[in-house]
């Protein structure tokens, strides 16, 4: 999905007269992103890192750096975090999830930072699978459904993982200076699905405290409320953006594709849980 991109000269961050209409917060309090207007613009303020101008439209994103900050940085904090929010103000639906096409269509893994979305991802994208995105899940409309469009070949992951799941050879990326999550580069025995797939499941991840593997249909107002959660939504304050998305996601846990996954996270029970997955995901009469 195309949005026109524009990277200014580097300027230190200088104080905003306005307070943010929106921020998202690290557990620890610190602000992460700060939201702003600008006439009818927005403004994403990252501490530290960088500033950037999302037009009305979401047509047009610029960006002016913070001294010192790198292109790679740069890079990441655009596909990860500014262009699912610009492709918001367009009607586009993302959300926080990453996902990979099975032989039936795509099966999505959504929740919170840290409850191992990227992890299921690089277990799929390294035995036979092919993965479609690992943080931001872009769906458009189709005459089956939804369907998911890929998204930056790459899958961002903490050492253990990496470690466990990813070959000495797999291509690395340069390290980004806000996170020491390693981001490994698709090719060798890391395969990546250019392909838009039909999305067949959205698993909503547990916090791991389950004691086996569990599939646990949830209701359409309960999946409702798990997609709000997990949603990139620039323009969050205007009531008729609010009522437009509410009316989408309504539609869509109308489809009886909605589950709660939990599973002990140890890597060597990995290879089972995918093969659960896929066979639960196979299953016709699991979404009937």
């Amino acid at each position: 999905m195309s949005v026109d991109f524009h990277l200014a000269e580097a300027r230190p961050q200088q104080p905003l007269d306005q307070a943010p209409y929106h921020q998202w917060i690290f557990p620890d309090g610190t602000e992460w992103t700060g939201f702003y207007r600008r006439g009818q613009n927005f403004l994403l303020r990252f501490p530290d890192l960088a500033d950037f101008e999302v037009s009305a439209d979401g047509q047009h994103v610029s960006c002016w750096p913070a001294p010192n900050i790198s292109e790679n940085t740069l890079q990441h904090l655009y596909l990860n975090q500014v262009l699912p929010l610009a492709l918001s103000k367009r009607g586009k639906q993302v959300f926080h999830a990453s996902a990979i096409a099975t032989p039936v269509g795509a099966v999505a893994f959504m929740a919170e930072s840290g409850r191992g979305k990227s992890t299921l991802a690089a277990c799929f994208a390294t035995s036979g699978y092919r993965f479609l995105t690992d943080d931001s899940l872009l769906l458009e409309e189709s005459e089956c459904g939804y369907a998911v469009l890929p998204s930056h070949p790459s899958i961002r992951l903490w050492d253990d993982s990496r470690d466990a799941l990813i070959s000495e050879d797999a291509r690395q990326a340069p390290a980004v200076q806000y996170t020491p999550k390693a981001r490994i580069l698709f090719g060798g025995s890391m395969a990546f699905c250019e392909e838009a797939q039909p999305l067949r499941r959205v698993y909503f991840l547990g916090d791991g405290s389950a004691t086996q593997l569990t599939f646990q249909r949830m209701p359409p107002s309960l999946a409702l409320i798990s997609l709000v959660k997990n949603t990139f939504l620039l323009d969050i304050d205007t009531r008729q953006t609010l009522a437009t998305h509410f009316d989408q996601l309504t539609k869509m846990v109308a489809m009886p594709i909605y589950y709660e996954l939990d599973y002990p996270r140890r890597f060597e029970d990995l290879a089972s849980v995918r093969q659960a997955i896929v066979a639960h995901a196979m299953n016709e009469e699991q979404a009937a």
